[in-house]
């Protein structure tokens, strides 16, 4: 089934140096890709078979090669995806991997003449900067819509189990996940997720994967087929002044552990429920989440440097790194 032309909107919006958006967008235009994503049915009637369009979104062409970015829960559960070129090509995509714990997927397409888009360094935005979201909201077509860095950093907000976010207030509504967020310059920042709303539309509150974690986790999932992450077996809790006092405890930081996983890399170091973890490879400033991506941004059968305190005595110990199991993200 093929869908119809894709066409590309976008007004001549200046920024308030007299610089207008339009060079970036028209950079960007033919490196951002439209998706369909259909699933088979069959009749309860007579059994027969057919194709149903259950999802749209956006995506990002990063190679000449064929490679697409763009988000794990516009392509789940779909048996054909269809991407759509801003040139009106349109064909099928391969699925070479998923991503569930930060929303992202991989796919590739089998043409000549891509244009893959240029990348930018996510690291270097600072908040305020400007910012366009390109994508395919509500399937009406590529649009592109202006707005700047609202937040760096975005974690807690209960959309996936690793969350870096950048958000942003520019518009995205349904059908820009996996869409592009580019810098002024036309280069690639950000790969839209997820908007905040209780509407279902755009509020000025929408969220993206930073381009620097997106193609780290593009890479392992084309070498490995999957993302590859450390673990060490055991869960957290960050400690407070009034969790301190509470749990009469001796000091007013660091992270308590709650529980650890028997025979697991934490286990197998010394490290028992109840210590708090005052250090982690030196940081002494590490936030639950904080602890979680450290972690499992390790590759398995590194050691890493712990200090805590059990009791009322300070301790050092050394943790070999492991492979994080399937089913275990939420754990450290």
């Amino acid at each position: 089934m093929w869908l119809g032309t894709a066409f590309l909107f976008w007004q001549h919006y200046k920024n308030e140096s007299g610089q207008s958006f339009a060079s970036a967008a028209a950079k960007t235009a033919n490196s951002v890709v439209n998706i369909y994503t259909f699933t088979n049915q069959t009749s309860p009637f007579n059994h027969s078979s057919s194709q149903k369009i259950t999802n749209l979104g956006s995506g990002v062409i990063i190679s000449e090669e064929g490679y697409v970015l763009t988000n794990h829960h516009v392509i789940q559960g779909a048996s054909t995806v269809i991407v759509s070129l801003n040139d009106q090509r349109q064909t099928r995509a391969q699925i070479i991997g998923t991503d569930p714990a930060t929303d992202l997927a991989v796919l590739k397409v089998n043409l000549d003449n891509l244009s893959p888009i240029s990348l930018g360094d996510s690291d270097q935005l600072m908040v305020g900067d400007q910012i366009l979201a390109i994508g395919n909201p509500f399937g009406i077509g590529q649009t592109v819509t202006a707005g700047i860095i609202s937040a760096k950093g975005r974690d807690s907000i209960g959309l996936n189990t690793y969350e870096n976010f950048l958000q942003t207030d520019a518009a995205i509504n349904p059908g820009n996940s996996g869409g592009a967020l580019v810098d002024l310059t036309g280069k690639l920042v950000g790969i839209s997720s997820a908007i905040y709303s209780s509407s279902g539309g755009s509020q000025g509150i929408g969220f993206a994967t930073p381009i620097n974690d997106a193609i780290s986790i593009m890479r392992s999932i084309i070498k490995n087929g999957s993302v590859i992450r450390g673990y060490l077996g055991l869960q957290v809790q960050e400690n407070n002044p009034q969790v301190a006092l509470a749990l009469n405890l001796p000091i007013e930081r660091g992270l308590i552990v709650t529980s650890i996983v028997p025979l697991g890399p934490a286990d197998k170091a010394g490290i028992r429920a109840g210590d708090i973890l005052t250090s982690i490879e030196k940081r002494t400033d590490l936030s639950a989440h904080d602890a979680q991506q450290l972690v499992s941004n390790l590759k398995p059968g590194e050691s890493i440097s712990i200090m805590g305190i059990r009791g009322t005595q300070s301790f050092i110990t050394q943790a070999l790194v492991e492979k994080l199991p399937a089913m275990q993200a939420v754990e450290q």
